[in-house]
Parts: C-alpha cells; structure tokens; sequence
C-alpha cells in the first residue's frame, strides 16, 4: 500500500504555505487521495494520477545535494494545475516519484487490456476473487518491449524512510514551524473530521466532564473551615479520603476524582505553588534591582520560615482535629449499634443472637482499627519514600555538579594540548611558509571538485527520471491513439450494421404493408427469415488482431459465466437474444449516468483510514447495487460481519480441518452431494463439467458444511446457494457464506428434511401478499392459482435460476447486508412489477404458465429494486416474526396430525391379513 506523509503547497496570499498532509494512493482509479492524518475518515480531496506528469527541479548551484533535506516535486494535472508537492528527504522524493511513474504504467495498461474486450469490466484482478475474478485479465499487456527495458534501464534503485508506507500512521506528522495545518478551500471536510473524531473519541473514552489532561487533587480544608461547619468539613474529609485510595460507607460527592491510576497525580496545591513561584520569579527583577535588594532577602527569608512553621502547626492541629473526628464517628457508630441492640432485645430478640451480633461488632471494630493503623503505616512508608526521592535527586545533582566540573578539566586539558600542539608546530612554520598558498589553494580546489560531482549526479538522477517520464508518457499516448483508432473502427463497423438492419427493416416495412394477393411465399417471409438467421448465425472466428475491431454486442457467457443463448430450438434462442440485447442496453445506459458509481468511489475512499461499519449511507449503497469490481470486498466483509462470533469460537485452519475430515471419511451426504454437483449451474460455465474448476471447490464446501452441521447434512438447494458465492468469494469465505444464511439468517428448520421453516414462511408470504397486494391475492384466490408451488424456490434457493442474473445478484447484495427480509421484499415486488399483465389472465392455466416465466421477462433492476424497497414500505421485521410464531404452531400441528395417519395404517397394515397378503402388478407378472 502505497501511503505516507507528504507536504502539499496550498493556501493563498499570506496563508500560502506547505501543509503536512497524509497521502493514500488508491490503485482502483489511479487516484492519490490526500487527508489532513492517518485517521480521518474523509478526504481532503485527490490527484488524478492516471493522467498526470511529473517533474522537479534540482537544487541551485550553491545548495548542496543533500540526502537529508526536504526535496519537491511536481505534479502536472489535465487543464494546467499544478500541485507541488515536499517529501522530507530526497531519498523520500525518488521513491513517491518512481512508484507513481510506475502504478500509472499499470493502471494504464491493465486499462487497455480491459478495453480491447467490451465483455469484461476494466477491473484490476487484486480487488475480485472467486471464479468471476479468473475471467478478467490481471497481467498487464507490454505494447513495447523495448520501452519496457528501457524503462527498467532508467530505473533508480532507492527504498524509502519511515515517512512513506503503512508504519508512518504511527510516526507524527513532520510539520513545518510557520505552517498552518488547517485548509480553508476544504473547511466542510474538515468540520465533517473533527466531528467525526469527536464522536469516535466520546464512543470510545466516556468519561465525565470535569476531567482535565491532567490529574488533580483536593486540597485538604483549614482549620477555619472546620470551625465554621462541621458537615462541611466532613464532606470535605471524606473527598480526600476517596482522593487517597480509602472506601468509605457513603460519600458526600457523586463524582470520582481517581479514575486514571496510570497518571502521576498532580495536586492543586502543587500546581498553585508553581504558579506563585512563577509569579515571583517573574517579578523577581524589580525586587532585586533595588538598594535594599540584601535586607529584603534577609525579611523575605525570615517571613518564609514563620509560615513553614505556622504550616507545620496547622497541619498538625488538623491532625489532631481528623482524628478527633474520627473517634467521635466511632463513639457515634458504638452508640447508634448499642441503641439497636437495646430496641431489637426490647422486640424480643434471642439474647445469643444479640451475642453474636456483639460479637460481630467488635470484630468489625478491631478491623476498622487496623485498616487505621495500616493508612497510617502507608502513609509513613510513602513519606519515607518521598524523603527518599529527595535524596536521590540531591545525589543526581551533586552527581551532575561533579560530571559538569570533570568536564570542564577536560575542556582545560584539551585546550592546554592544543597550545602545546602549536608551539611544535610554530618551529617548522617557517620551512613550511612557502607551500602553505599552495595547499589552501588545493583544498579549496578539491571542495569544488566534490560540490562539482554532486551537482553531476543529480542532474544525472534528474535526467534520468525525465527521460523515462518522457519515454512513459510517449508510450501511453501512442496506446490512448490506439484504442482511440479501435473505437473508431468499432462505431464505424456500428455504423454499418445499423445502416443494414435499418435497410432491411424499411424493406420489410413496405412488403407488410403491400396486400399479399396469392398463397405464394411472399417476399416478407423472405427478408424476416433472412433476418432470422442472420440474427442467429454464430460469430465467425477472426484473426486476433481483427477481434479488437469486432462490436461484440452479445457474448456467449456474461460477466458471471452464465451462459445468454441456450442452445436449444430456435425460438428459445431468438427469445434469449432479445433478451440479452436488452440487457445490454440497460447496462450502457446505467454506465452513462456514474453518479451511483462515484458514491461507491467516495465511500471506499473514506475507509481507507478505518474500518467499513454498518451505516445508513452504506445501505443506501447495497441497495442500489454493489458495482462488479467491488462486490467480492463487499461481500466479504458482510459475511464476516454476521458469522464473527461463530469464528471467534472456533481455532484457526477450522475449515481446512473439516474438509480434511470429510476427505478422509465420507458421510451419508457425500453421495448425494455428488449426484448434485453438476445439475447446481449446468449453465454456467464454472460448473459445466466435471473438470471445471468450480465442481471441486463445490464439492469441498459442501461436504466441509455436512460435518460442521450433521443435524442438516445436505439439502438440495444448499448446492446453488454455495455456488454463487464462489462466484465471488473463496472457498473458506464460501463455506462462512453458507453457515451466515443457514445458521444466522434462516430459521431452524429450514432446511432440514420436513422443510418446515419453508412452509412457515410461504404462509406468512400469503398474509403479506393479501396485505400489500390485495387486488393479485383475490385474483388467485378466485381462480385457485397456488402461487407458492412457484415462490417456494424462490425462498429455498434465494431466487437462482429465476431472475436473470444481473438482478439476482442485486438481490443478493442486500440480502447478505440486510437479511431474509429481503426475499419478502423482492417477491413481492416481482408480483407488483407484473400486477396489470396478471390480472389481465383470466383462466388458471394460462396465469399459472405466465407465472413459471414471468421473472425472467423482468429486466430493469433499478425499476424493481425502487418497488421492493419504496412502494411497499412501512415493512417491518418484527411483523415477519410475529406471523412466523404464529403459522408455525399450525404447521408442527398439521404434522404432527400426518404423522399419526401415517402410524395409523401402518399399523392396520400389519395387524390387516387381507391388506398384507395384497401384492402388486409387477410381482404377480414375476
């Protein structure tokens, strides 16, 4: 992860200055987005790196190359900005410079290796995993090869400090002395992290308000306030007590003043004392600039000790005064106890009860006596180890006065070593007189010598980064002239095609609207069967450099692997062609408008200093669809989100011990999951064979799960669940992904083998149908259309298989976010999406064929997903739960009364003679 401190140039006028500023660069758009530190959640804004250039300049030819020394560079954005930009070493400058050289080189070319196939997204292979992400090209297509070695030619090798990479999160930020960290051009961000930072601190640290950075203790009262209020003054002991470590039975005051032990306490009357000294040192001049500066030090001192001595015999008299106080609250205590002890033996209370109680009394007393003896024991020893300390810095001074006096006799020798240096020096001075112009002369030749060479290689270094700058940014021109003449030839070939079908469909247009006169074929039926078979004529094979050049505007698979044209008769064909031409043309016209796009980029971007959590924003966001390249992340951290307790309760390597046992001794479930593997998808391409790479990671999570849940072991649907979460996720992910809506989201016995959570809720389906669509729920009802035989594998297998895939998957998206809920929802909104074409059926047959296809007539998700979860509000969870509790009751009855019909005959069966010797066809033909 490319991210470290740098120090950006902004501001105007007088506020224009460089600005400590934590940077972030994100491979996803080639964005370098920069915070004002590591911990804010939202940017101060970015720099498109992808369409940038670089450059700096090297020092002047005075200053002196130093490795060391803050180093600038420059930015070159589209449109003329330029951003400056200071790392704190030159070493530091090389390394950002090199790396951003070098992800824009990728980013670049992964871009045209994307570009040159419409089917796949333009999406770096790091950010998708699972077997959707085998599909997109992650190596990056060279159009050079000998730019490419001319770039690792030019190459400076360097490694950066601990200013750059993820450790300099730790180190503080390197900020210049006159820099204002605060920008005004992103006030509104700024205010959104401080508010943030806030909250986050009140979440994570509630403590009261009256803390302060540092600790404080209450004065103990005077004597004076001792005489004016005894309640006050009690009040005010018992505080210090509780300043001091002691429990008492009851406090005056609701607030604890000692919550942070690992703070050295400060207390007020230190701080004030400080504060008196500073003021009298501060005012010390004036005093000691006087006459009578002597007599006044002499009055100064002698009033000084008076008030340690009166100190001294105030603290003793409050001494005195506290542990009066504290006998009377004993004498108090023994006489409260002696006056309950007298009422409860005028009650009647058994005199060795009162006994005991006595007992227990002067037991507590004795305690209370050595808890006294043992303050006053530590209060001694902490007073010893204050004196102690006091010693100890008295020896560290007396210590330093005698490394200070050793230094000082050193600096004395060396200095009397240095004149005896010189006196043998001054003999030979004179030989030497002659050759000293020359040597100076030397010296100063070979210091501009070594500045020469200095100055060499940084404009060496310099030379070498702008020729491979020029070199990079020529190579990636002629790449966009590439794609731009790619395009070009693919809206030419567009062009053409649409310009054939618009003259064959005006040909068919006017031979329609001319009366067919005999039963001869008419030319009509001529141009529709020519369109026919030109619309299902199968794409010729072209040579690769020709396939750039070809529109493909239906593919055999989609980006999932699902396959768009089945291969069956012609008219199923020619229904899934449309189908998928409509598709396409959805998917365009939601890549035009990237405002749900952008959403998506902000929202990655502010957490990339912090984690995802679960917000109001973010399920927005799933709503709308997650995009291609991000769902596996999404996906991921979801599960993660809602099996976290079952994986903190299990070790580590968990799934990989299951699938081992499950190789090593097969369950009742292995032969079934076996049998299912290849009728899960037979029209995706990673699970069409056996040798597809998605049979095996089918087949070990499946079998991972029959061990971890023996009570399920396998059911037909859990198959179609798991793969297409490996469409997306790997196979440990896959597996957590399985135990989340089985185990988390979906009842208990939903898929065990009486399916009676299934049952319960296509009766709860019923209720909400009658509810939300009371005109489609009386039009089944009055035609006896039991629509649950197809809603039934809806919610077993969460729509595969019946919607097309783009909706499936934002189905998907909100269900693992949001829960079961969402089936309701989005059952219900298929009914509602196609309300006015069923109640326009009027017998059983053709409404219960309509309702066997009509999901996959459904086509725009963005109308569909605006039905599930705005038209059909309020839809509350609670309700859901309620009815379940409610049907399933009426289930277990239902049951439990087959269960016995069942036990009913075969018991007659066996008691029955006539019943039991009945023997069948086939075994009388036998």
């Amino acid at each position: 992860k490319l991210c470290g401190y740098l120090q950006k140039l902004s501001g105007k006028g007088p506020l224009r200055g460089f600005r400590s500023r934590w940077f972030v660069f994100d491979p996803r758009r080639c964005y370098l987005y920069y915070f004002k530190g590591p911990q804010e959640p939202l940017p101060l804004g970015h720099l498109d790196i992808a369409s940038a250039c670089f450059s700096y300049h090297q020092p002047e030819a005075g200053a002196a190359a130093a490795g060391d020394e803050p180093a600038a560079f420059e930015v070159h954005s589209p449109g003329g900005a330029v951003t400056v930009l200071k790392a704190a070493t030159r070493q530091d400058m090389t390394y950002w410079l090199q790396e951003l050289q070098q992800k824009r080189w990728e980013y670049c070319n992964n871009l045209d290796a994307a570009k040159r196939d419409s089917r796949t997204s333009p999406t770096p292979s790091d950010f998708s995993k699972g077997l959707v992400a085998k599909d997109n090209p992650g190596t990056i297509l060279s159009q050079n090869a000998s730019a490419e070695r001319a770039r690792n030619i030019l190459a400076v090798e360097t490694s950066p400090t601990d200013l750059v990479g993820e450790q300099a999160a730790s180190q503080p930020a390197p900020v210049q002395a006159s820099a204002i960290n605060f920008s005004l051009k992103q006030w509104s961000t700024e205010i959104k992290n401080s508010m943030s930072s806030l909250r986050k601190g009140n979440n994570e640290n509630r403590r009261s308000v009256f803390y302060t950075t540092e600790e404080w203790e209450l004065l103990d009262p005077t004597p004076k306030d001792l005489e004016d209020s005894m309640a006050l003054e009690e009040k005010r002991k018992h505080l210090a007590e509780g300043n001091k470590g002691r429990r008492l039975t009851s406090s005056a005051f609701p607030f604890d003043f000692g919550r942070i032990p690992h703070k050295a306490r400060r207390p007020l009357k230190d701080m004030i004392g400080s504060s008196k000294n500073r003021t009298s040192s501060d005012s010390s001049p004036t005093e000691w600039c006087s006459g009578n500066g002597n007599r006044l030090v002499s009055e100064l001192q002698l009033k000084y000790q008076s008030q340690q001595e009166e100190l001294e015999k105030l603290k003793k008299d409050l001494l005195s005064q506290k542990e009066l106080v504290r006998l009377l609250q004993q004498t108090v205590r023994s006489s409260q106890y002696d006056k309950y002890f007298a009422s409860r033996l005028c009650e009647g209370v058994p005199k060795d009860t009162l006994e005991l109680l006595h007992q227990k009394d002067d037991q507590i007393l004795g305690l209370n006596n050595q808890l006294e003896k043992l303050n006053l024991e530590k209060d001694s020893l902490q007073q010893e180890v204050k004196n102690l300390k006091c010693k100890v810095g008295e020896l560290n001074e007396r210590l330093g006065m005698l490394m200070e006096t050793i230094q000082a006799k050193d600096e004395v020798i060396m200095k009397l070593s240095r004149q005896l240096s010189e006196c043998e020096d001054s003999t030979s001075s004179q030989s030497g007189a002659i050759n000293s112009p020359t040597a100076t002369c030397t010296n100063k030749e070979l210091q501009e010598l070594d500045r020469l060479k200095d100055n060499l290689q940084g404009y060496k270094t310099q030379n070498k980064f702008l020729n491979k700058e020029i070199l990079e940014l020529s190579a990636l021109r002629r790449n966009a002239e590439a794609r731009e003449r790619e395009w070009q030839a693919k809206y030419t070939s567009l062009e053409a095609k649409l310009c054939q079908i618009e003259s064959k469909y005006l040909i068919l247009l006017q031979e329609m609207k001319t009366p067919v006169c005999s039963e001869d074929q008419s030319p009509a039926r001529e141009v529709i069967t020519q369109l026919l078979e030109d619309a299902l004529k199968a794409e010729p094979s072209e040579q690769p450099e020709q396939a750039f050049f070809k529109p493909h505007l239906v593919s055999e698979y989609d980006i999932y692997g699902f396959q768009t044209v089945p291969e069956d008769d012609d008219e199923e064909k020619l229904v899934a062609k449309s189908r998928a031409l409509d598709l396409r043309s959805l998917s365009l016209s939601e890549n035009r408008e990237i405002s749900t796009g952008v959403k998506w980029e902000n929202y990655l971007a502010s957490t990339m200093n912090r984690e995802m959590m679960r917000c109001v924003e973010l399920k927005n966001l799933i709503r709308s669809g997650i995009p291609h390249e991000h769902r596996s992340k999404i996906w991921k951290w979801c599960v993660n989100l809602h099996v976290k307790k079952f994986k903190d309760s299990t070790v580590p390597g968990y799934f990989q011990t299951l699938l081992q046992k499950a190789l090593e001794k097969p369950n009742p479930a292995s032969k079934q999951i076996e049998l299912d593997l290849l009728r899960t998808l037979p029209n995706n391409k990673h699970y069409s064979s056996p040798t597809s790479e998605g049979i095996q990671k089918l087949r070990n999570v499946l079998l991972a799960f029959s061990w971890r849940n023996p009570d399920i072991g396998y059911c037909q649907g859990l198959n179609r669940l798991v793969a297409i979460a490996l469409l997306y996720l790997e196979q440990e992910d896959a597996f957590w992904c399985l135990v989340t809506i089985v185990e988390v989201f979906m009842p208990r016995d939903y898929y065990t083998k009486t399916l009676l959570g299934s049952q319960v809720d296509q009766r709860v389906f019923k209720d909400l149908m009658s509810e939300k669509l009371p005109r489609l729920h009386a039009h089944f009802e009055l035609y006896k259309v039991d629509y649950t035989l197809i809603t039934f594998n809806w919610f077993l297998v969460v729509f595969v298989d019946s919607v097309v895939s783009d909706i499936l998957f934002k189905i998907w998206d909100s269900f693992l976010y949001e829960g079961p809920k969402v089936i309701f929802r989005f059952a219900l909104a298929l009914f509602k999406y196609k309300e006015e074409e069923i109640l326009k059926l009027q017998d059983s047959m053709s409404i219960f064929k309509y309702l066997r296809y009509f999901t996959r007539t459904i086509l725009d998700a963005r109308k569909l997903t605006a039905i599930a979860f705005g038209d059909l509000n309020p839809f509350p969870l609670r309700q859901i739960r309620n009815r379940r509790t409610y049907h399933l009751e009426k289930v277990r009855l239902e049951l439990t009364e087959l269960e016995a019909i069942r036990e009913d005959f075969l018991r007659e069966r066996e008691t029955c003679v006539e019943k039991r010797d009945l023997i069948s066809d086939d075994e009388e033909d036998s």
